[in-house]
C-alpha cells in the first residue's frame, strides 16, 4: 500500500472520531403549528413535532408565525424559540411614482 494511502486514512479516522463526540448548537427555521398549555407545538429539523418553550421575555406568538429554534449542543430536550422572523413583505414593497 501506498504510504500517502495510509497517511490520509489514518487522517480520515482522527475526523471521523472528533466528529462524532462534536456537539455544537444548531438554529434553524420553523413554524408554530400550535399553541398548548404546555408551550408552542413546531417541528423540528427531522420532521416532528415537539412542543417548546419561548426564551424572548414578553412576548406572544400566534400560530403560523416563523421562529428560530435553537437545540443546544444537540440535545433535543432544552430546544426552544430563540428568535422571531419578522414578516417583511410590506417593507419590500416597491413604490410606485
Amino acid at each position: 500500500m501506498d504510504l500517502g494511502e495510509e497517511i490520509l486514512k489514518t487522517i480520515q479516522i482522527m475526523i471521523n472520531r472528533k466528529l462524532r463526540n462534536y456537539r455544537a448548537d444548531r438554529t434553524y427555521k420553523s413554524i408554530i403549528r400550535n399553541i398548548t398549555s404546555k408551550g408552542y407545538v413546531i417541528i423540528d429539523d427531522a420532521g416532528s413535532e415537539r412542543t417548546v418553550q419561548c426564551v424572548i421575555p414578553g412576548i406572544t406568538l400566534r400560530i403560523g408565525q416563523s421562529v428560530y429554534v435553537k437545540e443546544p449542543c444537540g440535545k433535543l430536550n432544552d430546544l426552544h424559540i430563540c428568535g422571531v422572523i419578522e414578516n417583511t413583505s410590506n417593507s419590500n414593497r416597491s413604490r410606485r411614482r
